[in-house]
């Protein structure tokens, strides 16, 4: 297996590194601060509030997730044709239009307040696109989408946490609470913007190994699709269980914390990420130095079914009670993370050059995959609260584990085979 340095490493290899990790932090503070716009209304509990026969933090969810769902179908046209002047502005337009969403849940009375997560959440699925198309295309997207796709583990728990703080130490309303903690954001986010825009572009090298990245048209996404019909099929599926337990984990994780008996410990959200973040940050970023393209999707398969095992074996362990609540949360944290995040950024960062897909970005791919992802779990959500309302989240959640693990130990297989055999026609 090729894993030699790409030649801007290993000739300038100071310079090269200090620019790689500042553009990853960069991203990450981007993307960071984008969550504090979305998370941490999910920190409060809104008890003794219903409406349309559901709980109102069910219906707060549901409906940011399907303003959410809708932008990411929504995603698949428009970031694919995303020209690179609109991007900066874009970002903080769409933000900006969630924040006013929040404020205007705060000041708009309860239970007639929820449809303003939907305006919250519409926006804000294409921040995650906008973003990566300063990264896709490089001899370093792993090194940069594995410094980025942390802010999938960190950045929502440490929203939560200023969310808890915000609300035991300062008293601060459920209902105020969430614009406020995107107040708190907001000069983080434009200095984040700023510096993201000042990347540079791909280089020749860049293009010569990966492809170059370009804004699609029609005809480029019929093109695509032809290419990689059956793969993007499996993947598809995949990544919607993927997607569908993520954001369960996510969006009740305060439940779960109380189930477990960590009612009120705000810092609880952030020290249990930790751990995580190092091992899904050591292990994404290995992969950049595996050089062939082929070789590196199957390595990726690989971390896939490690996380998935580590889902079902520390959700076994811990019904065993060999594995305690807390660590159950950082073990499951992991597996669905290392599942999970190659999706985002590696799988298709390899697809394109692998099957050769010219007139391509990673936009296209992801936001198909990101649109049935939440698809999903809107639908979940749905038939959880509407069909089943008195299973407990805690139960609910060990029992998702077990199927999503199953599931999608499954689809790793076919999409391996899938590779292997059609490596194996090309040659």
């Amino acid at each position: 297996m090729d894993v030699t340095l790409p030649a801007a490493f290993s000739q300038k290899s100071k310079n090269a590194w200090f620019l790689v990790i500042s553009m990853g932090l960069v991203a990450f503070s981007t993307y960071s601060c984008m969550y504090a716009f979305r998370k941490a209304f999910s920190v409060g509990v809104f008890a003794d509030v219903t409406y349309l026969g559901l709980e109102f933090k069910s219906l707060l969810i549901i409906a940011q997730a399907l303003g959410y769902m809708f932008s990411k179908f929504i995603g698949i046209k428009f970031i694919s044709e995303l020209k690179k002047s609109q991007r900066a502005w874009l970002i903080l337009a769409l933000i900006g239009f969630a924040e006013l969403a929040l404020v205007l849940f705060a000041f708009i009375p309860a239970p007639y307040n929820f449809w303003c997560l939907f305006l919250n959440g519409l926006p804000l699925g294409m921040i995650w696109g906008i973003v990566f198309s300063y990264l896709e295309g490089r001899s370093s997207t792993e090194i940069l989408g594995a410094i980025l796709s942390i802010s999938f583990i960190m950045a929502s728990n440490l929203c939560k946490s200023v969310a808890q703080w915000l609300i035991i130490n300062l008293s601060v309303s459920e209902y105020h609470m969430p614009y406020i903690v995107g107040l708190i954001f907001t000069v983080p986010l434009l200095v984040s913007v700023y510096l993201l825009n000042k990347m540079p572009e791909p280089t020749e090298e860049d293009k010569a190994e990966r492809m170059a990245r370009v804004p699609m048209d029609a005809a480029s996404r019929r093109t695509s699709l032809k290419s990689i019909g059956g793969l993007m099929l499996v993947m598809v599926l995949s990544y919607m269980m993927l997607t569908i337990f993520r954001d369960l984990r996510s969006n009740y994780a305060s439940d779960i914390w109380l189930a477990l008996g960590f009612a009120e410990e705000p810092s609880i959200y952030l020290s249990t990420s930790i751990p995580s973040t190092i091992i899904v940050l050591i292990v994404m970023s290995s992969i950049f130095l595996i050089r062939d393209n082929f070789k590196a999707l199957l390595a990726i398969q690989l971390i896939i079914l490690v996380g998935y095992v580590t889902i079902a074996l520390s959700t076994f362990g811990m019904e065993q009670k060999v594995v305690s609540g807390s660590l159950w949360v950082i073990m499951i944290m992991t597996g669905v993370y290392l599942a999970y995040i190659p999706f985002n950024c590696f799988v298709f960062e390899r697809v394109i050059p692998v099957f050769k897909i010219s007139g391509a970005n990673i936009g296209f791919l992801m936001y198909i995959a990101d649109a049935f992802g939440y698809l999903g779990s809107v639908g979940v959500l749905l038939f959880k609260n509407f069909y089943s309302p008195n299973v407990d989240w805690l139960d609910f959640i060990v029992q998702s584990a077990y199927v999503v693990a199953v599931i999608g130990i499954v689809m790793t297989g076919f999409t391996v085979v899938y590779l292997l055999r059609k490596i194996r026609i090309a040659n």
